[in-house]
């Protein structure tokens, strides 16, 4: 073999060699089962604290939250702002939104429909603080992330059957 078959093979295997071992080490550490975990829970946990935070007691909303939206949450559309139709239902509502679908996302149990609804309430977050983009933005793209690709491994979902993989 000549001097230079043999700097080009080590220049071929040398530096995409070595990229290809440090791809498979982040491959190996970003497990798509982890992964989808880590994303139901990084929504899961902002949606359920804020949840937990209207109730007093069992189905008794705490009397701020139907005063927030009756007096002071405005829905920003055009023309508006409106106030909430219905406020104290629409309290309550949003209330068991924000408790039922995110333990729906940590015990991985119909994941997907659980993300769109986290992906709908968002919406009305965004129309009510439309300052809030940035953040809003962020939850729906991991709640879109959760409903295209799945709940993973660690799932109830995964448990009933749910293994499909989404290649495209």
């Amino acid at each position: 073999m000549s001097e230079y078959q043999t700097e080009s093979a080590t220049l071929t295997v040398g530096p995409s060699n070595r990229l290809d071992r440090v791809i498979r080490r982040v491959e190996w550490i970003a497990q798509p089962w982890l992964v989808q975990m880590l994303l139901r829970l990084a929504i899961a946990v902002p949606f359920l604290k804020s949840g937990l935070l209207k109730w007093d007691d069992f189905l008794q909303l705490n009397e701020t939250v139907i005063y927030l939206f009756t007096d002071e949450f405005r829905l920003h559309l055009p023309g508006g702002p409106y106030a909430f139709p219905a406020p104290a239902l629409v309290a309550f509502l949003a209330a068991c939104g924000e408790v039922f679908l995110p333990l729906l996302l940590i015990l991985g149990l119909g994941t997907r429909l659980a993300a769109l609804g986290i992906v709908l309430m968002t919406i009305v977050i965004q129309i009510t603080v439309p300052e809030g983009w940035p953040v809003h933005l962020t939850w729906v793209a991991i709640a879109l992330a959760i409903a295209a690709f799945g709940p993973g491994r660690l799932s109830v979902d995964y448990l009933l059957g749910d293994r499909r993989l989404r290649s495209r």
